[in-house]
């Protein structure tokens, strides 16, 4: 049966996270009802990873399969007509019947975004760390580096991740600055359950002089040690998935 890979943008604000849950709407069961409309019967995504409630994403990866063979575009432009307006198909593809969009991923590309500004910004707030105080970017910076290389990242994941191993590959960490807007860009292999959030917590406090580049060398040599705090979820998003 024909194998669909789609990439997915969406605004997680108003769902549970990628994955089904019990306690409310997800990002998958949206898109699982949205294709079987299309395709006139059920479908299971199978997906790159999950993002947690809150999370947002560019280019979520996620494939089914069907016997059903239409053109791409309807899998674009016809699952969108099912979609809120804050979920949508960008890019669908025929792929080999072997491809596995979760084991086959090379690589992800995950960006925290800090808005540093003491007044309200409306627009932003649900996609923004938002600081009223400015952080040092150079302190920053330099810290960031620190994480690039293959470490135990254990300190750096949530409490009840089932990560078989800690020990990751981070390819890049960046900061940038965009007028008040703070970029944190991580690449590497793959990440566990909130490891992106905490990674980007940690160089916040760093930035506020609360923590510093020690901390991260103990963390990574010391795997269990405590690192910053966990970052809200609504300043992540999920760039690009790298196959």
């Amino acid at each position: 049966m024909p194998q669909i890979k789609l990439t997915i943008e969406y605004d997680g604000t108003n769902y549970v996270g990628w994955q089904f849950q019990p306690n409310g709407i997800s990002i998958q069961e949206v898109m699982e009802g949205a294709i079987a409309k299309v395709l006139r019967e059920p479908v299971t995504l199978r997906s790159s990873g999950r993002t947690d409630a809150g999370v947002h994403a560019r280019g979520m990866v996620a494939c089914f399969v069907t016997k059903k063979v239409l053109p791409m575009s309807a899998y674009v432009d016809g699952v969108n007509c099912y979609l809120p307006a804050d979920i949508a198909v960008v890019h669908a593809e025929p792929v080999s019947d072997s491809f596995n969009p979760r084991f086959d991923t090379k690589g992800k590309h995950y960006r925290y975004t800090v808005l540093c500004d003491p007044g309200r910004s409306p627009l932003s707030r649900l996609y923004v760390l938002q600081y009223k105080e400015r952080l040092d970017v150079e302190r920053m910076r330099l810290a960031a580096g620190l994480f690039v290389g293959e470490h135990d990242f254990a300190s750096f994941r949530t409490s009840g991740c089932a990560a078989k191993t800690t020990v990751r590959r981070i390819d890049s960490v960046t900061v940038s600055c965009e007028g008040d807007f703070l970029h944190i860009d991580v690449k590497g292999s793959g990440f566990m359950r909130n490891m992106v959030r905490i990674m980007a917590g940690t160089l916040v406090e760093i930035g506020r002089g609360k923590m510093s580049g020690q901390d991260i060398i103990r963390c990574l040599r010391e795997p269990g040690s405590l690192a910053g705090p966990t970052a809200p979820p609504h300043g992540l998003c999920l760039i690009q998935v790298y196959y």
